[in-house]
């Protein structure tokens, strides 16, 4: 089959550093146009020796030859810009989260299948081999009846004035940045969702977005997940999945490219250890994985209900912070 033809949607760091180069190094995609709003995408297509180069994300949608856009967007701006790609037939991956609530996931999912193309949530970590690994111990039995997942994901921002992270209209804060990752791992683990949600928060006193958030998750039947992201901590990316017979550890769950693309997954059950190194190329995976959908019709593994599903926990967490009630799932 031939190569998927990409574009991207704006110059962003993460396409610069990571979506980029992935689509480089996959076996079923090239990347054929980049965008920005202004003449400065030039300079910047010529070092990465892409094909072409657009002033606007609008010329770069009008472009026939592109059938796959990435959309890196500050988040506030993700809906805007993937009814437009869906309207214009491209299949769309969206950088996570894809909305600020969940009724606008709705609407995104519910246009790209109108439109009959391909949206994709870029969670990139699920694509990871490390985590299918862990769901096929937790289904093997061997560290018993699962009773509790815990999970963090933080980093210390150095710039209190990052013009989208700290900006709670476009969609700024820990729990919408970092905070989404674990919820959506504790979903995709138990292949459930949460029956209530109970958050607090440390927020900034100036912008209003939440520096820290503490989360509790009532799994249902006698599971329970608790989970904390931030900003003002150093940097870590777990989870860790406790049972009745011994426990799975993941270090580097939601970023394994820090650690040369290799995932751990540690599992310990009475004093017997055993670790497991397991090795992915986390965006080059996501890259090929969207790809191979475009090419055969065939569905994502980041469905988009999956996506809406994770936007509704969100909503409720951020219900939750601003009552300090224990919100009830519907």
């Amino acid at each position: 089959m031939e190569n998927i033809r990409w574009g991207v949607l704006s110059t962003a760091n993460i396409a610069q550093q990571q979506l980029i180069p992935a689509i480089g190094r996959a076996d079923n995609a090239e990347l054929i146009a980049i965008s920005s709003r202004g003449s400065q995408v030039h300079p910047l297509a010529s070092k990465l020796g892409i094909p072409k180069a657009y002033e606007s994300y609008e010329e770069l949608l009008n472009d026939s030859d592109i059938e796959a856009v990435y959309i890196p967007l500050p988040n506030h701006l993700h809906k805007e810009w993937v009814f437009k790609a869906a309207k214009q037939g491209k299949h769309i991956l969206c950088e996570k989260p894809v909305a600020l609530t969940a009724q606008e996931a709705e609407e995104m999912v519910e246009v790209c299948r109108e439109s009959n193309v391909k949206f994709m949530e870029a969670f990139m970590y699920q694509l990871h081999p490390q985590h299918q690994r862990v769901k096929e111990i937790i289904a093997s039995g061997e560290i018993g009846d699962i009773k509790l997942i815990k999970s963090s994901h933080s980093f210390h921002l150095q710039s209190r004035v990052d013009k989208f992270r700290m900006d709670k209209a476009k969609g700024g804060g820990s729990l919408y940045d970092v905070g989404c990752y674990s919820i959506h791992a504790i979903r995709y683990l138990l292949d459930a969702e949460p029956v209530s949600v109970q958050c607090f928060a440390e927020l900034d006193p100036e912008t209003g977005i939440d520096l820290s958030t503490f989360g509790y998750l009532n799994m249902g039947g006698g599971v329970r997940a608790i989970f904390d992201c931030s900003f003002d901590m150093t940097g870590r990316n777990e989870y860790e999945v406790i049972g009745t017979k011994g426990t799975i550890k993941v270090p580097f769950a939601f970023r394994p490219d820090n650690n040369g693309g290799v995932g751990k997954v540690i599992t310990q059950v009475a004093d017997i250890v055993r670790e497991e190194n397991i090795y992915g190329d986390l965006y080059r995976l996501e890259v090929e994985h969207f790809s191979e959908v475009i090419q055969m019709n065939s569905n994502p593994e980041i469905t988009g209900v999956s996506t809406i599903n994770n936007m509704r926990v969100i909503e409720a967490c951020y219900h939750s912070i601003q009552t300090g009630e224990l919100i009830e799932m519907k």
